[in-house]
């Protein structure tokens, strides 16, 4: 049997301003660890056999991982699309929205709506 699987349905574009900025910042963060991972694989490298170096194993696996992020989101963010206008009617809960809730005893939560409503 293969082990073929279907692709996943496609994700919402949506984004807020603060989750826009933050997958920026994680991808300046990932190409800067990058070059230290990459430094740490050729000092490992140089030690000599490869096959038994459990440090050069490891290293490879983490920029694999990197790498595979990188690319994650050098795909994604150019597809995302802000959502940074506030809707007037209070009434209604809208994408990225502050919603508070407060039970009968007065405990009050925020919570922040992460799907588009309709």
């Amino acid at each position: 049997m293969g082990r073929w699987r279907p692709p996943r349905p496609k994700s919402s574009p949506y984004i807020t301003r603060e989750g826009f900025t933050a997958l920026q910042d994680e991808l300046k963060a990932l190409w800067q660890r990058r070059g230290d991972v990459v430094k740490a694989l050729a000092a490992a490298a140089a030690e000599g056999d490869r096959s038994e170096n459990a440090e050069y194993i490891y290293r490879k696996k983490e920029l694999r991982e990197i790498d595979r992020r990188i690319r994650y989101l050098q795909k994604r963010l150019p597809v995302l699309k802000v959502v940074s206008e506030a809707r007037a009617n209070q009434a209604q809960v809208f994408f990225g929205a502050w919603v508070t809730l407060e039970n009968e005893a007065g405990d009050a939560v925020k919570y922040r709506t992460s799907v588009p409503m309709n």
